[in-house]
């Protein structure tokens, strides 16, 4: 029983040390729609699995659509694995990073002996489905990373005993500065569909005088298409309340294309006075954005409020910072795990 013991602590060792152990990333389906956080997600997955990591990608149905139509075939390189198929292999050297949103799967995992990692993009999701009482460690997760200072404090303050780490996002290089005048188009990006048509309506119906403005609801797009529609546009518009980092107005200004956003309920570190248009009115954004459109109109913006934008989204355009803090943590995760082990491995050996 000792020795059999033994043998498993050491192919545990020997699979840290040479990169062999399985990591998982447990994806949303958005069946074929275009969504942040799923690509934040493949980002991180996809750099780890090109620099030798044994990263697969774990989704909950066998019919699962992919982010080929909407983000890059390069992404189906990585080895996906269903749930939903049963014959996941799991050993206690490997490690599995689950979203927020996925309490019901935390609890199903819970004995596993593996690495347990939290992937919090969108704070407001993480009690929706854990029971009242629930906390993250009860199931064996003591890891969490976020993407940001602000959302790191937050979930501290909800959730005890656990290390939190932070990698930002980064802002795909389909988002390059425009070089050809906008036109009058809106690009409105909300959470709710609903806060779009409400904008859409209320401003026809409030300023008659701009109807020939067009707006368009940056839902159900490529991520090229949504960069290319975006450097046409003249201004954006951005309403997410419970947004942990706000990945649509950074990508805005990285465009070059002005923002008129709602401040949500946690304000991003990156967000100031002079990099956009903000408010807290999520009725009275209509105003401002006609206030806009008559001083675009006048040539009466400054460019001020282009160069802070674009300044901002510079902050999170380096590729090689991304993927330097990613290969970081995660080797980090495994030489702890591994010296876990080692140390098990000399004291089951001695006695």
């Amino acid at each position: 029983m000792n020795q059999d013991f033994i043998e498993k602590l050491e192919k545990s060792v020997s699979n840290l040390k040479e990169k062999k152990n399985r990591i998982y990333f447990l994806v949303q389906d958005t069946k074929g729609n275009a969504k942040a956080s799923v690509r934040y997600i493949y980002e991180m997955a996809y750099h780890l699995f090109q620099n030798g990591f044994n990263v697969k990608v774990m989704h909950e149905q066998n019919d699962y659509k992919g982010v080929g139509d909407w983000l890059s075939s390069k992404y189906s390189e990585i080895p996906h694995q269903s749930i939903e198929s049963q014959n996941l292999e799991i050993s206690p050297e490997d490690f599995i990073v689950i979203p927020e949103l996925y309490g019901h799967v935390m609890e199903q995992i819970s004995k596993l002996p593996c690495g347990k990692i939290v992937l919090t993009q969108a704070y407001d999701y993480m009690l929706e489905t854990l029971p009242p009482g629930a906390t993250w460690s009860q199931y064996g997760f003591t890891k969490c990373i976020t993407t940001s200072q602000e959302q790191k404090e937050y979930l501290n303050s909800i959730m005890k005993s656990i290390s939190f780490d932070i990698v930002e996002p980064v802002i795909s290089e389909s988002f390059e500065r425009k070089e050809l005048p906008a036109k009058p188009i809106v690009s409105v990006h909300t959470r709710e569909q609903r806060d779009t048509m409400k904008i859409v309506k209320s401003f026809y119906l409030k300023y008659p005088q701009f109807r020939w403005i067009t707006f368009r609801d940056m839902r159900g797009l490529s991520q090229d298409e949504f960069a290319s529609l975006l450097k046409e546009s003249f201004v954006s518009v951005w309403v997410d309340d419970i947004s942990g980092f706000g990945t649509y107005p950074v990508e805005s200004m990285k465009v070059g294309t002005p923002v008129i956003g709602k401040i949500p309920n946690i304000k991003p570190e990156w967000m100031n006075e002079n990099n956009g248009i903000w408010t807290n009115d999520l009725v009275g954004i209509v105003d401002v954005l006609a206030e806009f459109v008559q001083n675009w109109l006048e040539d009466n913006i400054s460019d001020k409020l282009y160069d802070e934008g674009y300044l901002t989204a510079e902050k999170f355009s380096d590729r090689t910072s991304f993927e330097s803090k990613v290969t970081d943590l995660f080797t980090g995760y495994i030489n702890t795990r591994l010296e876990s082990f080692e140390s098990q491995l000399e004291k089951v050996k001695s006695e």
